[in-house]
């Protein structure tokens, strides 16, 4: 998959974000430094672990000119990304979390997919393989026939909509042009967590591209975010009704008001499962307040 390129190659931005990961952070890093796309960027950053993850980033940085941002006072995962992000250079970004791993090709795939396509075309994303928390690998994010081949068909292009509608994306995988942080301003340090956020306001106005190879790693492991975000009481859930009151601003069609409504029903019911029982009211008044626009003759004019 070895591309010459009509000029120099793009600089790659990896921004690698550590909170209490000391048993996996050095293999992520290895995972940057093993891709056989060379003009990369890393900046480690660590959200004031308190298990020993310093001590291991800077042993296994040791003799590098490997930026290190080290906080001293946890901060979340958005403020400490924009951080980096604001030290960083990439024309392209990649967002790895330190129990994750990049396949030795993602970059390279990634700039292939992406360079020849408009502008528009600004986000990544692929399919990626599971892993456990000793590293074996226990299946891949989208399910496969037995002869490997992706049951469902993934969608590229416009995803707004189905973005609204469900999660079908592994963030991990993501690859991105700079173009879409500056358009956003970075992550929204007011939310716990990034993804949802991300694709709804990047899909408003950018296309994705998928490519259909695991390209990374992704840990699932029982503290993780991820998991987190169905755990009881999750403060997630209140990041994401955050974003689905974006959602309302940023509709521009009746069938994404119907998609709306669609999400917040299913919020609901995830609501009701971890007792987040304050924001159910919350979501009817949004339901409410987008099926009256609905019912307007001037409605998205």
């Amino acid at each position: 998959i070895k591309r010459k390129f009509m000029d120099s190659p793009p600089l790659v931005s990896i921004i690698c974000l550590c909170y209490n990961q000391k048993d996996f952070v050095a293999a992520a890093i290895r995972s940057v430094l093993g891709q056989t796309y060379e003009n990369i960027e890393l900046i480690v950053v660590d959200d004031a672990s308190n298990d020993g993850s310093k001590e291991v980033i800077k042993k296994e940085l040791k003799g590098t000119s490997i930026p290190f941002i080290d906080l001293q006072e946890n901060v979340g995962h958005c403020q400490a990304f924009n951080m980096a992000y604001q030290q960083s250079k990439g024309a392209f970004i990649i967002d790895l979390a330190a129990d994750d791993l990049l396949l030795p090709t993602r970059v390279e795939v990634g700039i292939n997919d992406l360079i020849n396509q408009s502008d528009q075309t600004a986000v990544h994303f692929s399919d990626a393989f599971t892993i456990s928390e000793t590293g074996d690998v226990t299946g891949t994010h989208y399910d496969r026939h037995e002869d490997g081949k992706i049951k469902r068909k993934i969608p590229s292009g416009n995803l707004y909509k189905k973005l609204i509608e469900r999660y079908f994306i592994c963030p991990p995988s993501m690859m991105f042009r700079r173009t879409v942080l500056e358009h956003l301003n970075g992550y929204d340090e007011d939310l716990v967590y990034e993804d949802f956020d991300f694709w709804i306001r990047s899909s408003r106005s950018f296309h994705y591209t998928f490519n259909p190879a695991p390209l990374v790693k992704r840990r699932v492991l029982k503290r993780s975010d991820s998991t987190n975000q169905f755990a009881l009481r999750s403060k997630h859930a209140f990041s994401t009704f955050k974003v689905c009151e974006k959602i309302f601003d940023l509709n521009e069609k009746p069938e994404e008001d119907r998609a709306l409504i669609r999400r917040c029903k299913y919020e609901i019911v995830q609501c009701s499962k971890t007792i987040n029982f304050s924001l159910i009211p919350k979501y009817w008044r949004l339901i409410k307040k987008t099926k009256s626009r609905l019912r307007s003759p001037k409605s998205h004019l």
